[in-house]
């Protein structure tokens, strides 16, 4: 439930999913509906663990998995039903854009023990998002940009829609509701199995990025992207509830002109009713909807403003098929996150708006809501009231709010995170800090204690350090400003010496960068081990990061994204720069994404302080980002332009004095190649030298091809090295 981050540096967060209507990633835990064990895939086998023994047993074996005796099938994901008497698995994936969401699904009955592809006569891997419908008699899935249902006694396939094509999308999303919204899976079954709703996505007014792949022939092939720009309406979208014959559709009847809000939320209440989430275009105002599922009728049950944005959150971690709101008190209340008195908080609602109920009280921020105890009226969440780079789990009563709970023991410093059981009694525990590995352990959360002491961490011994202490800092800055950061010295470090300072930056409302969990502190794009060969090593997080720091803090942002973080960055590196053993000639940045377009930022707007700069895949002028990101923290060009302007680097590259290096990739579909080539044209206007990287046909993460990975961290460490030279002087 926390803002899930979108443009994080080299990685993005990977939902994992639970039970019944969603698949499970890889060896992730699928939880059995009365939560007293879990199913792992494991070398092709199904396995189940029954608590609180973790006692093992095959449920499925590869040689079941196995089509026409073909071999096992890779198991990318599976999902039982209900009475978990079926199973389906997902394989043969294929990326789509971030994530390998599409691919070929087979179920498998348990008790007669046949398995069947679903989805036969469709291209392969072209299913999307199959799913069970509750009652366990039929699947729905997505293929081509039509919804379909299959029934698994008849085989019989049904098409819910017939006219879905590139631009007119049913059942899933296009590119900006998937990278900003995390919306990915477009449908849901009604708790009766009768009825599918679903949104429509219209993006025949969205003009197209037209991506050129110029190394597969002799001739280049144009790969077109619907992809609207800051400035321009998103898609329209609608959402729609359809019975399983073909029936007419009933459009939810949601008020207001569809080309100028999102609906970036959907969740049915009972076998009639959905909630529904509508955003204003600047993502300012945020309305709930009760909708009537059979007529469409809609009222407002719910809403709120925030001068700069509403967040969008989810809840039920876990699950594929997001979760905006949870259910509780027998289906006439939700829990809702909010952060409309400055902290972000849980409040019970009820399903007519007229009651509200704030259930973590503090001067706080609620994390991630980690798992509901309906039957003790326990909610479970993750927080860090005094150390913003840390997370512990908390709990707070649902229906006697009063002062939460501190869950996490005492005594070990660093990042908790839990899974925790649908019973709300068993839980995953997992720990790492910065200085320590990672481990887990199983626990009775009813007693806060290991399920077996053996295998609990305090019987484990010392974690694994990494090879450098990574030292946590806090820095204030001229402006009164406080920020976080690490930092890892030079090894046989002497502070009579003169070390090159090496920042690592994001510093973007969607990612934190000083988190103290295992593997800060560690660079992978240098080949080499940085502080053996003398360099100091640091990260600051400044206003507008993501932090549990209250909504001022995260706000404060808005309108000024390349002008306050960029100038929290500056102001932190020249205090940093008054320490006796820092060599201000040799001052370095780098950043990948957000943190690439910050780095031009620093380089271009204070070159006095950065004297070189490696930008990988930047955003180099706001103006061709997309609408929904870039909207929503930098407000409207018809209304603000100048704001717009003065944040994209494109703006002040003529004031370079420093060293660059730009890296980006062609076939980047996120941060398109367009801004490499405008940020050269103004570099060349104003007789900048530098040097350019491009990878051919390479996405934003710059991986694909064989020796890609190399080259780029050669090329990357080279530069380095020769234009911020390392060892102490």
């Amino acid at each position: 439930m926390i803002v899930r981050p979108q443009k994080a540096i080299l990685t993005c967060l990977l939902l994992f999913c639970v039970l019944h209507f969603s698949l499970a990633q890889g060896d992730r835990l699928v939880w059995s509906s009365d939560g007293n064990s879990y199913y792992k895939a494991e070398n092709g086998d199904i396995d189940r663990y029954t608590m609180p023994g973790r006692v093992n047993s095959m449920v499925v074996s590869r040689n079941e998995l196995s089509p026409d005796g073909k071999g096992p099938m890779e198991i990318k994901s599976f999902a039982f039903t209900k009475d978990e008497k079926k199973l389906l698995v997902y394989t043969n994936s294929r990326k789509v854009w971030r994530l390998e969401t599409r691919g070929d699904y087979w179920v498998f009955d348990l008790q007669t023990k046949k398995l069947n592809q679903i989805g036969k006569g469709r291209p392969a891997s072209s299913l999307m998002f199959a799913k069970f419908s509750p009652d366990g008699t039929k699947v729905a899935y997505v293929s081509e940009h039509n919804l379909y249902v299959e029934d698994l006694a008849s085989g019989v396939i049904t098409p819910l829609t017939k006219d879905g094509n590139r631009k007119l999308i049913y059942g899933t999303f296009d590119w900006v509701y998937e990278e900003e919204f995390n919306c990915r899976d477009g449908f849901s079954w009604s708790p009766d199995s009768q009825h599918i709703a679903f949104w429509q996505i219209d993006a025949s007014g969205i003009r197209d990025y037209y991506m050129l792949n110029m190394t597969d022939s002799a001739h280049s092939r144009v790969i077109p992207v619907e992809y609207p720009t800051i400035g321009e309406r998103p898609s329209a979208a609608r959402i729609g509830v359809t019975g399983l014959n073909g029936e007419p559709i009933t459009w939810l009847a949601l008020p207001g002109n569809p080309t100028e809000h999102f609906l970036p939320r959907m969740e049915w209440n009972s076998a009639s009713e959905i909630l529904v989430q509508q955003l204003d275009r600047k993502q300012q105002e945020s309305v709930l909807f009760w909708c009537n599922a059979l007529n469409g009728d809609a009222r407002m049950i719910h809403a709120e403003k925030d001068s700069a944005w509403v967040d969008v959150f989810e809840t039920s971690p876990g699950q594929e098929q997001l979760h905006f709101v949870e259910l509780i008190t027998g289906n006439t209340e939700f829990l809702w996150m909010s952060e409309k008195d400055g902290w972000r908080h849980l409040y019970r609602i009820s399903l007519d708006g007229k009651k509200e109920i704030l259930v973590t009280a503090g001067d706080f921020d609620v994390m991630d809501l980690k798992g509901i105890d309906q039957k003790n009226g326990i909610v479970y969440f993750t927080a860090s009231p005094s150390n913003a780079t840390q997370q512990y789990l908390y709990k707070a009563r649902l229906y006697n709010p009063g002062k939460t709970e501190r869950v996490t023991p005492a005594g070990e410093d660093g990042w908790h995170n839990y899974t925790i059981s649908p019973s709300g009694r068993y839980a995953q525990h997992s720990f790492s800090s910065a200085n320590a590995s990672p481990y887990s352990e199983w626990i009775d959360l009813t007693k806060n204690k290991p399920l077996n002491e053996k295998e609990s961490a305090a019987a484990r011994g010392n974690q694994k350090k990494p090879a450098h202490p990574v030292e946590f800092i806090q820095i204030k800055t001229e402006d009164n400003v406080l920020m976080d950061g690490w930092m890892v010295k030079p090894s046989n470090f002497d502070p009579s010496k003169k070390y090159p300072v090496v920042f690592f930056v994001y510093t973007e409302p969607a990612s934190q960068t000083v988190l103290d969990r295992f593997g800060v502190g560690r660079n992978r794009m240098y080949r080499g081990d940085m502080a053996n060969d003398g360099y100091l090593y640091i990260s600051m997080d400044g206003r507008g990061t993501p932090g549990p720091k209250g909504s001022r803090w995260r706000k404060s942002i808005y309108r000024k994204i390349g002008q306050l973080n960029i100038r929290d960055q500056a102001m932190a590196a020249k205090e940093i720069l008054k320490w006796s053993f820092v060599d201000p000639e040799r001052i370095a940045v780098w950043g990948w994404s957000g943190g690439g377009s910050t780095t031009l930022n620093l380089l271009f707007q204070y070159p006095d302080i950065y004297k070189t700069g490696i930008a990988i895949a930047a955003v180099a002028n706001q103006l061709t980002y997309d609408n929904i990101y870039q909207e929503r923290y930098m407000g409207l060009p018809q209304e603000n332009l100048q704001d717009i302007l003065d944040g994209s680097p494109v703006t002040h590259a003529g004031k370079l004095k420093g060293n660059l290096l730009y890296i980006h990739g062609t076939g980047d579909d996120n941060v398109h190649y367009n801004n490499a080539e405008m940020l050269l044209n103004e570099l060349i206007r104003n007789n900048k030298q530098f040097q350019f990287m491009a990878y051919p046909n390479r996405s934003h993460g710059i991986s694909e091809g064989e020796g890609t990975s190399e080259h780029l961290t050669t090329l990357y460490t080279e530069y380095l090295r020769k234009y911020c030279p390392p060892g102490p002087r």
